[in-house]
């Protein structure tokens, strides 16, 4: 791409970072197609959708939301190959990744790469980087997560400022960030949950009561998504405001159990949960071939 911003690749690469001092690990980064510049870079135990989340909300904040992100095919991305949910049905679209969500917030186009080829520019950052960073991480005598990420937040300014080449056309096409807590907000993991009629929003083996309301009106049967944010907050979100942040559970068991990797269908405003059909509903009645229960009439067909 000619300018910087206009395409962002983004990649994770399993590796013996450590050379056996620690845990095999995945480094999950993103490069900027134009100009070489590494824009942000994480550690991870293994390729998950809050490393590219991470890359997304660091990139943002440093340079700006880039115009387009190039990736694989990783169900991270993309989940066209399973068959749609009930919920998909009824709304006539397939729910996003927790990636993929936030992308469309961010107004970042999505293009798969088609072969590991495809993605030139990353796939030669990662055979430097198993040189140059194995070196210092060795150097550093980094043996964890924690200590490597130490050590790639002191490598990569210095990497950037002797490999960065000049774009083609030297006016950037990053896009202004948003807010930092916007981006927190939108850089996240998110849960569809509905609070129950002792005002609580079950977080996998966690119980998070909510706290009463000002005009002490109920929340139970509100609608709300359960956010875990990537600075260790679980945050219950109303469409408008917190209703409640607490820490995370540190047992990944715990976390595990929040849900599945689809997102939301969007950030909705409050609203009221259980519609009950009436008692002559179609859906009431019994299957054709079986009968009705007494007391009921079965639908003509």
């Amino acid at each position: 791409m000619p300018q910087a911003g206009l395409l962002l690749q983004v990649d994770g690469s399993r590796h013996d970072w450590l050379q056996g001092r620690g845990p095999r690990m995945t480094l999950v980064g993103g490069i900027d197609d134009a100009s070489g510049t590494v824009t942000g870079a994480t550690f991870r135990e293994q390729e998950d959708a809050a490393g590219y989340l991470e890359i997304l909300r660091d990139t943002a904040r440093r340079h700006g939301v880039p115009a387009a992100v190039y990736r694989d095919r990783h169900t991270i991305f993309e989940t066209s190959d399973r068959a749609l949910t009930l919920e998909e049905q009824l709304a006539d679209v397939r729910l996003p990744t927790q990636v993929g969500h936030a992308l469309d917030e961010l107004g970042i186009v999505s293009i798969a790469a088609h072969s590991p080829q495809a993605k030139g520019r990353i796939e030669r950052l990662w055979g430097t980087f198993q040189d140059r960073l194995v070196t210092e991480l060795r150097l550093a005598q980094a043996k964890d997560r924690e200590a490597a990420n130490r050590v790639l937040a002191a490598f990569l300014p210095r990497f950037n400022r002797r490999f960065t080449v000049a774009p083609l056309d030297p006016t950037p096409a990053w896009r202004p960030a948003h807010g930092r807590a916007a981006l927190e907000r939108i850089c996240c993991l998110k849960y569809r949950r509905v609070v129950a009629n002792d005002h609580t929003v079950r977080a996998g083996a966690s119980i998070l009561q909510l706290p009463a309301r000002a005009d002490h009106r109920s929340y139970a049967g509100t609608r709300v998504e359960l956010q875990l944010r990537l600075d260790g907050r679980m945050v219950v979100w109303d469409g408008q405001r917190e209703l409640l942040a607490v820490t995370a559970p540190a047992d990944a068991i715990q976390l595990r159990a929040l849900g599945s990797a689809r997102a939301t269908l969007g950030s909705r405003a409050p609203s009221r949960a259980g519609y009950k059909p009436a008692a002559n509903h179609p859906w009431r009645h019994a299957p054709i071939g079986r009968q009705p229960p007494k007391g009921t009439e079965s639908v003509s067909r």
